[in-house]
């Protein structure tokens, strides 16, 4: 008798446990990835900070903003010299044009990701 009550338990604890794991599944189905593009434009959305540009070389590939606080860097409004991750970027700004960026710590350096004229 022992050995039927055991095995019935086990059987039903097994049910149950495939019970939760499929609705967690199913749950987890509807969210979007952790990757998916939406996800990843309200990130960089979040990251971005307000600058002004100062100055452009592209000989040196660095560029000078003037800036709000950098969250992700916690750092405070101030201005300063950038490097850039792709020198591409630097041919979309110039001097005085009001910008929204992204930048990182990488290897040390102060590197600008991203940027973009601010929206008017």
């Amino acid at each position: 008798m022992k050995k039927i009550i055991i095995t019935s338990l086990a059987c039903l604890l097994s049910a149950g446990a495939s019970t939760l794991a499929l609705a967690d599944n199913a749950a987890h189905s509807t969210m979007p990835m952790a990757g998916s593009s939406a996800n990843a434009n309200a990130m960089e959305m979040d990251m971005m900070t307000d600058g002004e540009v100062r100055k452009v070389d592209k000989s040196t590939r660095k560029i000078t903003l003037k800036h709000g606080e950098i969250k992700n860097l916690d750092m405070p409004p101030m201005t300063m010299v950038f490097r850039v991750k792709d020198t591409a970027l630097l041919d979309k700004v110039k001097a005085g044009d009001k910008v929204r960026f992204t930048a990182e710590e990488i290897q040390g350096n102060l590197t600008l990701i991203t940027i973009e004229r601010a929206k008017k």
